[in-house]
């Protein structure tokens, strides 16, 4: 019987890795620089713990998540997303006292039901950043800067940042009834969600994609004209600093985001390559989400971005320098050469290098075509006559130059060799 991938999910190949194992390593870098640490989380909760946090009445509470009982009757939900399962730790692990804001990311797979398309998949992936413990803009700033720092480490062009505020406790109620006193007139003319949205979630109507509720959304009232004074400020201060740190950004008075902790700065990354799901990356301001699950007053702030969509923005002129090339390919001719090849592979394995080989004993010339699919930067020829004079032939396969090396000075030669090669390493 043949089996296929369920549907929503892919494998993701040798040939395509390479772009992802990239991104993380340049991930890992630019988040330590700036004194972010890594934080690996359990791939299923407890359910509470998504439907406390992200909302009851979120599409991804109500329609998304992957939930189910296990043998002991518990309900267990596959993450959906990772701030609330980093906020459990917090809480559970007791993080609380860091010298400063205590700076954590993540990164793997996440699950959502949802329609698959273009750059959305029901297995996917994600890297987040959780700052905690600060209300302060400079965190705010921080980490959009990260963000933006990144990208350009990515290579990746084209993108826009966009700002808005969300309010807080005290305006967003009052927010939150003028929008629908305004939406109501408008309610035979919305598409089904944002008629289920209104009485539960209307805010989300600004965020609607139907070009129809859209030219509603543009007619509708403002965040800011109903701001506090506190939130007036703190976005004041958020905007200043941005304009300090040369950090270009847009404010878009209809930015919303999907989840019900967030409050005050929120903001998307977006790109003009992916239609009208065009975001990169979103995030913002949760400052009361670690106390709803009885943890200590813990302002934060942070982001997630999908790795799907991040890829597809790669550009491609860097496609074959992450291509995996073998170091040195070992050609062996014959049983005896194939013994005494073992060794050698073992030793430049040892000494940091990659080596590749042919396992099937053909010929000097069926080797040197593997050796080429292989890509590989030299190869190492060991036969019958080599292991008589204990002398073995080293290939360039960039210029095709050849020298004949003891055993003993291989590493030394294989390593002079790559770092005279403008691209080695």
């Amino acid at each position: 019987m043949k089996i296929q991938s369920i549907r929503g999910v892919r494998d993701i190949l040798p040939g395509e890795i390479e772009k992802w194992q990239w991104v993380e390593r340049i991930a890992q870098h630019v988040f330590k620089r700036y004194g972010f640490q890594e934080i690996r989380l359990p791939v299923f909760e407890k359910t509470a713990l998504f439907s406390r946090s992200i909302g009851e009445t979120t599409d991804i509470v109500e329609k998304e998540m992957y939930t189910f009982a296990d043998r002991g009757g518990e309900q267990i939900t596959l993450r959906p997303e990772g701030t609330a399962s980093v906020v459990r730790a917090y809480i559970e692990h007791k993080l609380y006292n860091p010298p400063s804001v205590l700076k954590l990311y993540y990164l793997g797979p996440m699950f959502r039901y949802e329609r698959p398309q273009a750059g959305r998949f029901r297995q996917f992936y994600q890297i987040g950043i959780e700052a905690m413990g600060s209300a302060s803009p400079l965190v705010d700033v921080e980490v959009m800067t990260l963000l933006l720092d990144f990208f350009q480490q990515l290579g990746i062009t084209g993108l826009k940042l966009e700002i808005n505020s969300l309010g807080c406790p005290e305006c967003r109620p009052v927010y939150r009834e003028a929008l629908k006193a305004a939406i109501r007139p408008h309610l035979p003319e919305l598409c089904a969600n944002c008629t289920q949205r209104y009485e539960r979630n209307p805010l989300r109507v600004l965020d609607c994609k139907v070009e129809r509720d859209r030219e509603i959304a543009a007619t509708l009232p403002r965040f800011r004209d109903h701001w506090c004074a506190a939130c007036q400020e703190n976005f004041t201060e958020v905007c200043g600093l941005l304009d300090a740190a040369c950090a270009p950004y847009s404010i878009n008075p209809l930015l919303v985001r999907g989840l019900d902790y967030y409050s005050r700065t929120t903001f998307e990354v977006v790109s003009g390559n992916l239609g009208a799901q065009n975001a990169v990356c979103g995030g913002g301001r949760y400052d009361s989400l670690v106390e709803e699950f009885d943890g200590p007053p813990t302002p934060c702030f942070g982001f997630a971005l999908g790795m799907e969509r991040l890829i597809s923005l790669l550009p491609d002129d860097n496609s074959e320098d992450l291509r995996h090339r073998p170091d040195v390919f070992i050609v062996a001719l014959g049983d005896a050469a194939a013994r005494v090849s073992i060794g050698m592979a073992a030793r430049l394995r040892g000494d940091g290098f990659s080596v590749e080989r042919d396992y099937d004993g053909g010929s000097m010339k069926s080797q040197m075509r593997k050796a080429n699919r292989a890509a590989a930067r030299l190869t190492l020829i060991v036969g019958d006559n080599e292991i008589a004079a204990g002398k073995y032939t080293l290939k360039n396969m960039e210029n095709g130059e050849q020298r004949e090396i003891e055993e003993e000075s291989l590493s030394a030669a294989v390593t002079s060799i790559l770092n005279s090669e403008p691209d080695g390493d």
